[in-house]
């Protein structure tokens, strides 16, 4: 981007100054065109040039450089909510909020998801269900909001007994914000750390994280449906009391990142133990590796598990045509795990979760492989295929599981 580009951004930002300064760069004479809106722009502080005192005109300037000067413009009261906007992300980076676009926009900000999926297990019926969520975010101030999801599900098979018109129920209502330097959520939201592979529930409870590069996170809450307990007998789809504890260390090492988690569930004194990294290979292409030591009261199978795993790139809702690969591979014992992100996709006939039911005895091992592609704007396809079976015994599960994703 030219600087005489910026010059003409910079003149429709409205910036003053309480007295013209002589112009202080050398490439400026006094006979051009821009001569006067430089000098006022110079003595605002709003522009610096370069420390050899000249302007550089026709100079390329970067992003970070023009958010340097959007940001000392808004510092100054000018209007350039479109420019603020455009270098958000910049922005952010510099430590500046873009208060004025929050102070001008609506309050309330409403966005949605739609979500059509058809499922395919070896055993069992189909399922084919369509899922609306919509997420309402509405500023309290400068660091705290209200948030809230609406969802709702049509099951177009009717196997879970109802007429294929669910009712919207409101699955998420929790305040974000800050106290001091801690980040706060409380409320009841999902409660997922890293990959899912102990712990992906909602909760009502409460969230408080501390730090950037190590972060420190500890979080309390009661289970809203019953988390699965080691003898693989609690149905997932009830109501519960299960009183949840989580603290979690992680830290970003360069290339690597690596964290240590400790769950304990009250109801039947599980303990999980949890330690995992993930190692960028190159720019595209991440390795995972997970460790996991569980017990519980009346508990007497193996303790120790892990997940290991391999992603490459990832599809972007906003970016047509990117895409993404993965694999997984899970060994875990049923001590390991409470209700894990794969029990989502082995749900069987009429809520029934297969991770459970039918194959939890001893937990279960097995692998998933997927993909995912952004067809169009906002709209991502996906398609995975999971082969699971128990730890000890003769039950199993393949399922072919896919989905179109539509974001508003």
């Amino acid at each position: 981007m030219k600087k005489s580009l910026v010059l003409a951004m910079a003149m429709a930002l409205g910036v003053t100054a309480s007295a013209y300064a002589a112009n202080p760069f050398s490439d400026v004479p006094a006979g051009h065109w821009a001569y006067d809106s430089i000098s006022k722009l110079a003595a605002a502080g709003v522009i610096e040039g370069y420390g050899d005192a000249t302007f550089g005109g026709d100079k390329l300037m970067t992003r970070y450089e023009m958010a340097q000067i959007v940001a000392k413009a808004m510092a100054k009261g000018a209007n350039c909510d479109k420019l603020a906007a455009e270098f958000a992300d910049e922005l952010d980076n510099l430590g500046v909020r873009v208060a004025n676009l929050e102070k001008k926009a609506d309050n309330v900000k409403i966005t949605g998801q739609i979500r059509y999926h058809y499922q395919a297990p070896d055993k069992g019926d189909y399922a084919t269900k369509l899922r609306t969520r919509l997420f309402v975010k509405g500023q309290v101030n400068e660091d705290w909001a209200y948030n809230a999801r609406l969802q709702n599900e049509q099951d177009f098979t009717d196997n879970d007994g109802e007429d294929g018109n669910g009712d919207f129920k409101l699955n998420w209502a929790y305040v974000e914000g800050k106290l001091g330097g801690l980040k706060v959520i409380a409320g009841r939201r999902d409660l997922k750390l890293h990959a899912g592979t102990v712990l992906d529930q909602t909760m009502d409870g409460v969230k408080a994280t501390y730090g950037k590069d190590v972060q420190l996170t500890l979080a309390a809450g009661k289970a809203v449906d019953k988390v699965t307990n080691a003898a693989g007998i609690v149905p997932a789809n009830e109501g519960s009391d299960s009183r949840v504890y989580v603290a979690d260390v992680s830290a970003k090492l360069g290339v690597v990142d690596t964290f240590v988690t400790y769950f304990k569930v009250d109801d039947y004194g599980q303990e999980i133990y949890n330690v995992g990294a993930a190692l960028k290979l190159t720019k595209d292409l991440k390795l995972s590796a997970e460790y996991l030591n569980g017990d519980a009261d009346d508990y007497n199978g193996d303790n120790n598990g892990y997940v290991v795993g391999l992603a490459f790139k990832g599809a972007k809702a906003a970016k047509v045509g990117s895409y993404g690969l993965y694999a997984n591979y899970f060994d875990q014992p049923a001590a390991t795990y409470l209700k894990p992100t794969i029990s989502a996709y082995a749900a069987g006939i009429k809520g029934e979760l297969i991770l459970t039911r039918g194959i939890a005895g001893d937990g279960f091992k097995g692998f998933e492989v997927g993909a995912n592609y952004t067809v169009a704007k906002n709209i991502v396809a996906g398609v995975k295929y999971y082969d699971l079976e128990a730890r000890e015994g003769e039950a199993d599960n393949q399922t072919l599981w896919s989905e179109v994703v539509f974001t508003f």
